[in-house]
């Protein structure tokens, strides 16, 4: 867990000195970005294909906890949720802007952590930094990302596209940033009670990476792109891999069948759920911030991502007016619910 540590005041810059100090190391690299950060407002020039936009907010205490998430960590994932977005739309992206609202109790070195993992996922993913604002807040740290990227008209991927008997596919494996809050949040309650108690995380490597730092899946559309498929509807899971089926298929007019053994999940991630006594295969349908995609393809094109170590499938989709059901282990079905994250649920109510 992390110790208090001693910064300058904010104060001692005022707000165009930390804008400009945040913000002096980073170049622009899109062909796109014609004025970035010291005017106005930012340029840019996009002359073909289609601009998405997609915006994020973090709230500390809701979306994370300052007492085991480091700053850098901090800023690096708020760019990288954002930009999974963008790829989940079939896009490449592009720029980002970044508002952030903080409180006295943060000094400037603390941000400075926050804007080098902002500055290392720009250089990641390849996104040029071209705007945003700095503001005051009573209630502790906000970061709002907004990211820009661009698409071919005829590669647009919206989650409405998918067809009856499409597949339907996830990349990667799921539940492992979940359990990796579930280990973050138990070694915070023992640190509590002994600060002097420094948590043994070796044993949950893989689960704390995917809760601390998770990557947005820049390699999939280009994968895709490489082996001939044109995914016809795609979301990315951040709410967890139910609710974000059942955004498919709705916004298909479609039900579908997802089954149980085929969720990827990693076998670190089933050790752990065993340590506590969760079921791996719910974890895996609610837990959520996995920041995969999930995305359906036409039955033709089966054999073109057939044995492809990035990609599952898990399901199909069923004919309109179906609906969307779980298909156990055992060959039952059951109606697929939304029990992922829902920001605006009350702790009494969870």
């Amino acid at each position: 867990m992390q110790q208090e540590e001693q910064f300058s005041s904010l104060g001692n810059l005022g707000e165009f000195g930390l804008i400009d100090r945040l913000t002096q190391d980073f170049p622009l690299r899109q062909a796109s970005s014609i004025k970035g950060i010291g005017d106005d407002a930012a340029i840019l020039e996009f002359l073909s294909g289609r601009t998405v936009v997609s915006s994020d907010m973090l709230v500390e205490g809701v979306h994370f906890d300052l007492s085991y998430m480091p700053p850098q960590h901090l800023g690096y994932k708020a760019v990288a949720v954002n930009l999974s977005d963008i790829y989940a739309m079939n896009a490449r992206p592009t720029q980002i802007t970044v508002n952030i609202a903080v409180s006295n109790r943060f000094g400037i070195e603390y941000l400075d952590k926050i804007y080098e993992g902002i500055r290392h996922a720009c250089e990641v993913f390849e996104v040029d930094l071209v705007g945003g604002d700095t503001t005051s807040s009573y209630s502790g740290l906000i970061l709002s990302i907004t990211a820009i990227g661009e698409v071919e008209e005829t590669k647009v991927t919206e989650r409405s596209g998918a067809k009856e008997n499409d597949l339907l596919v996830v990349s990667g494996d799921l539940g492992g940033a979940y359990m990796g809050l579930q280990v973050l949040e138990r070694e915070k309650t023992v640190f509590q009670a002994n600060p002097s108690a420094q948590p043994d995380l070796s044993e949950y490597t893989y689960a704390v990476q995917r809760q601390l730092k998770p990557e947005a899946r820049k390699d999939i559309p280009e994968l895709l792109e490489k082996l001939g498929v044109l995914p016809t509807a795609m979301i990315d899971l951040s709410d967890g891999l139910s609710s974000e089926a059942l955004h498919l298929s709705k916004a298909s007019e479609l039900g579908l069948r997802l089954y149980e053994e085929k969720i990827p999940i990693d076998p670190s991630i089933y050790k752990i759920c065993e340590e506590f006594k969760l079921s791996a295969t719910t974890i895996a349908l609610n837990g959520g911030e996995d920041y995969e995609l999930l995305f359906t393809i036409p039955l033709a094109d089966h054999d073109k991502i057939k044995g492809n170590p990035h990609f599952t499938v898990i399901g199909h989709m069923t004919e309109k007016g179906d609906t969307a059901k779980l298909v156990a282990r055992d060959g039952a079905e059951v109606p697929l619910k939304a029990q992922g994250w829902n920001s605006f649920e009350r702790e009494d109510e969870a």
